[in-house]
């Protein structure tokens, strides 16, 4: 049985809806990931999109390969949607399906800068169709207990853009692509006189300070945090297995459920 939409023919896809299937929408970002891994991550999601897909029997959608993500601007390669943009697009592709009474949509989410836009939009769905859409972060989801188990005591030091989760995926799922001679280390720079605190902002007297830093203010090779050093393809397999998983239970979750009716807990 097919699981991605795009393998399918249109009439193979139209005998599935009897079966009131659950779509994976999911969503990715081209930007740098530090010097030695690609700026394709939407291949990692695409890829445990379309595995938890299989082993759940959901159908997962062509990913939107691009995100909103303007503090990696000032690095060539990336590809960056404006804010209306993005939410116009992930409109669109919902509304693809919901205008054929496809209504057990779930966003698989693997860039983290998209939430909030995420957030914005399928509130306005959900306004005017009365549709309520889950979205997965998925390198957001990842518990406490799971680094530990995959990385042990170098858990919190590997952390971080250009670091882990997706240099240990990158390594399970793609290790052909990565770079590990081009990993040098980069001093973090200071703005306004005050150390950077990712591109969020910087910290005065120990208190957060917002503030639009692009990730050339932040770092000249572009890991903002987090060790690629220790990343391994063993905890990138561990971390893969674990998202397929949860998935797998979301999605069979999210089919007992009536999206238009937030009382109905399915087979909770």
């Amino acid at each position: 049985m097919k699981h991605a939409l795009k393998d399918m023919t249109w009439i193979e896809f139209r005998e599935r809806l009897a079966d009131r299937p659950v779509m994976l929408l999911p969503l990715g970002s081209q930007e740098e990931q530090g010097p030695h891994a690609p700026m394709g991550d939407y291949m990692l999601t695409e890829r445990i999109a379309h595995l938890a897909a299989e082993k759940s029997g959901a159908i997962a959608a062509p990913i939107m390969p691009f995100g909103y993500a303007d503090f990696f601007k000032t690095v060539p390669g990336g590809i960056q949607l404006r804010a209306s943009t993005f939410t116009a697009i992930l409109d669109d592709m919902a509304s693809a399906f919901l205008e054929h009474g496809i209504e057990r949509l779930v966003i698989f989410n693997g860039h983290s800068s998209n939430a909030p836009l995420i957030d914005q939009t399928v509130r306005l769905i959900k306004k005017r169709t009365g549709v309520s859409i889950p979205a997965l972060h998925i390198w957001r989801i990842l518990p406490a207990s799971l680094w530990k188990d995959a990385l042990g005591d170098t858990a919190n030091a590997a952390k971080g853009h250009g670091g882990d989760p997706l240099t240990s995926v990158y390594k399970h799922l793609y290790p052909e692509l990565l770079r590990p001679d081009l990993i040098s280390k980069s001093p973090k720079k200071s703005a306004f006189g005050m150390a950077t605190d990712g591109v969020q902002g910087a910290t005065y007297k120990g208190a957060p300070i917002a503030m639009p830093l692009d990730v050339t203010d932040v770092t000249d090779n572009g890991i903002i945090s987090g060790d690629p050093t220790l990343a391994t393809a063993e905890a990138g397999r561990f971390i893969t297995e674990w998202l397929v998983n949860f998935t797998a239970d979301f999605v069979a979750h999210w089919r007992s459920c009536d999206p238009r009716n937030i009382n109905d807990a399915g087979g909770a």
